[in-house]
């Protein structure tokens, strides 16, 4: 190539990035203007996530549309034809997941779970999540079989492997056999609603709620900020207490073991004043009673309502410290004591 046609390649090359950032100035300018008017978060949001991809895109449109207008012929125009195809299928990709991503934000933000009843919230936030990533990754499949499918030789292949698809299958279906029942399960979760984010669980003797929902595995936020990573075929074939499956309303239960002697009614009376002044309490139910005996003490247990579990834990702990407060100030007899008979030996006879 002489230096005139080298000097027109660059110019024809350089108008068509001039023109790409034109035209990603003018959208943006447009995604502002829309922005000021109506749903103005969502399109600075969409503008932000989406900037790069978006220009990607144009820069890669621009050089298809100027490539002709070169003095490029040959295979080397071929070859930055499938270079700039390739390109194009990877920006499109790219561009589609950014938008998935920016769909499930402004989804999630109309879905709040930071409110007493979140349960149907929770259920969508799940869903969406998970159609999100299911689509995200199908995306990307597509494109990378349509980057693979450019090139010739690997139709070739491919069609020659569908001539054997039986075995090809079998073995496919051998090789993912983990990793699709580890999809299934976590599908089987977010769209059967047995499992939701934020849902509170007691997993392998470990208080905590769901924190992540994948498609193969689930993250447990325990209650001391551990995370517990399960897989999701572990919810589907193996038992767990879910506290929250119909409501997230929990009853907390604190249990007391005291004296014989301690006054039930007193002690009942006192367990009352606590449940009414307690913030934590959702003023639904509540009950003292005296669940089981031993030889020296008797349990007594009180049931009091709350609106979820955080606040169940914290209320049940409450009940516990001051009514140990109240037996210990005011009916010390009522704590647990242990009790020792001496006995006399037997005075010797007289012989």
């Amino acid at each position: 190539m002489d230096a005139q046609h080298l000097l027109r390649a660059v110019v024809v090359v350089a108008a068509a990035l001039l023109a790409a950032l034109i035209a990603g100035w003018l959208s943006a300018v447009v995604v502002r203007r829309i922005g000021r008017r109506r749903y103005r978060r969502f399109m600075e949001h969409l503008s932000q996530a989406c900037r790069r991809p978006w220009r990607a895109v144009l820069v890669v449109v621009a050089l298809l549309v100027a490539l002709p207008f070169t003095d490029l012929a040959g295979p080397a125009r071929e070859m930055v034809h499938h270079a700039l195809v390739i390109a194009l299928i990877g920006a499109s990709a790219w561009l589609v997941v950014r938008v998935l991503f920016v769909l499930e934000d402004a989804a999630f933000r109309r879905l709040p779970v930071d409110v007493a009843d979140n349960r149907r919230y929770r259920r969508a936030r799940t869903r969406i999540g998970m159609l999100r990533r299911l689509t995200a990754v199908t995306v990307t499949l597509l494109a990378v079989a349509s980057i693979l499918m450019t090139f010739a030789p690997l139709r070739t292949l491919g069609a020659s492997l569908l001539a054997s698809a039986g075995l090809a299958g079998v073995v496919a279906a051998l090789a993912a056999h983990a990793t699709l029942a580890h999809i299934f399960a976590g599908l089987q979760l977010a769209f059967t609603d047995e499992l939701r984010l934020d849902d509170v669980v007691v997993v392998e003797g470990e208080w905590g709620r769901i924190e992540e929902l994948r498609l193969t595995y689930v993250v447990v936020r325990l209650w001391d900020e551990r995370r517990l990573v399960l897989p999701t075929t572990y919810f589907t074939t193996t038992p767990f207490q879910h506290w929250t499956r119909n409501d997230s309303r929990v009853l907390g239960a604190a249990t007391l073991h005291l004296d014989h002697r301690m006054p039930v009614d007193a002690l009942r009376a006192e367990a009352q004043r606590v449940v009414e002044a307690s913030p934590l309490w959702d003023r639904r139910d509540w009950v003292l009673q005296v669940v089981d005996t031993t030889e020296t003490t008797m349990a007594v247990r009180v049931l009091a309502s709350a609106d979820d579990a955080a606040k169940a834990y914290d209320l049940r702990c409450e009940i516990r410290e001051k009514l140990i407060a109240y037996v210990r100030e005011h009916h010390p007899e009522g704590l647990p004591q242990t009790r020792v008979a001496v006995i006399s030996p037997p005075e010797p006879r007289d012989q």
